[in-house]
C-alpha cells in the first residue's frame, strides 16, 4: 500500500447550510428560539472554518446550500480567502461526494462539532497519508469527518443518514471493499438541548447566543 508524500496538500471540504432562522438547528429552537439557534449555527460554521483554516493542511473549500449565497457565506469567504463551492441536489451522500469528486486526499467535515480543533485535523490529514480512509465517529452513531484519498462512492449511495446506525454501517462497507482506514479520535456533535451545556463546560460558551437564558 502506498502513501502520500508528507508535503501533499490535503483539501478540506466543509459542508454548510444557511443560517436562516426555523431552517437550522431546529431542535434547539426550544432552548434558543430561532434567531438563536441561526446565531449558534452561523458560529459554529465560523469556527470550523477557522479551525481548518488553522490546521493549514490544504485548501478549504466551504460548500454551501441553498444556491443563493448567504450574505454570511460571502464575507466568510472574503474573510479567510477560502472558496465557495454549491452543494448539489440530493442526500448528504451525494453533497458528500460531490465535494470529494475535484479529486486527491479530501477530508470532508460538517459544521455540528465545534469541538474539533486544528490538532485534531493534522491527524486526520497524518493519517490519511498512511491508510486509504480516515473516520472520526461521532458519539452519536454517525461521525464527524471523513477523508479518502480518492472518491469512494460506495461508502454513501444507498447509506441512510441521520441514524445511530451509519457509523457501524460505514464500517461494513469499508471492510467489505478492503480498504484501509482509521479512528483516530471520537467527538461530539451539538445537536440538542442538552448539549448545550456540554458546549459551556467544553469551554465554548463564546458560541452561545447572548439572549440564551436555560444554560447560562
Amino acid at each position: 500500500m502506498g502513501s502520500c508524500e508528507p508535503s501533499e496538500p490535503i483539501a478540506v471540504a466543509i459542508l454548510a447550510k444557511a443560517p436562516v432562522a426555523g431552517t437550522v438547528k431546529t431542535r434547539l429552537i426550544p432552548a434558543l428560539g430561532a434567531e438563536g439557534a441561526a446565531k449558534l449555527h452561523e458560529r459554529m460554521i465560523e469556527r470550523t472554518v477557522e479551525t481548518a483554516h488553522a490546521a493549514a493542511i490544504g485548501p478549504v473549500t466551504l460548500w454551501v446550500t441553498p444556491d443563493e449565497p448567504h450574505p454570511y457565506f460571502i464575507a466568510a469567504a472574503e474573510r479567510h480567502r477560502i472558496a465557495l463551492a454549491h452543494q448539489p441536489n440530493g442526500d448528504l451522500g451525494a453533497r458528500m461526494l460531490a465535494a470529494m469528486a475535484p479529486g486527491g486526499h479530501t477530508i470532508v467535515v460538517g459544521t455540528d462539532c465545534p469541538v474539533l480543533m486544528p490538532a485534531q485535523l493534522r491527524l486526520a490529514a497524518e493519517v490519511l497519508r498512511e491508510v486509504e480512509v480516515v473516520v472520526f465517529p461521532a458519539e452519536d452513531g454517525g461521525y464527524v469527518l471523513i477523508g479518502s484519498r480518492q472518491p469512494q462512492p460506495a461508502l454513501f449511495v444507498g447509506m441512510t443518514w441521520s441514524t445511530e446506525e451509519v457509523m457501524g454501517e460505514t464500517r461494513r462497507r469499508l471492510a467489505r471493499l478492503s480498504l484501509s482506514w482509521r479512528e483516530p479520535a471520537t467527538l461530539w456533535d451539538v445537536d440538542r438541548p442538552e448539549d448545550l451545556a456540554r458546549l459551556r463546560k467544553a469551554g465554548l460558551a463564546k458560541l452561545l447566543p447572548a439572549h440564551d437564558q436555560a444554560y447560562r
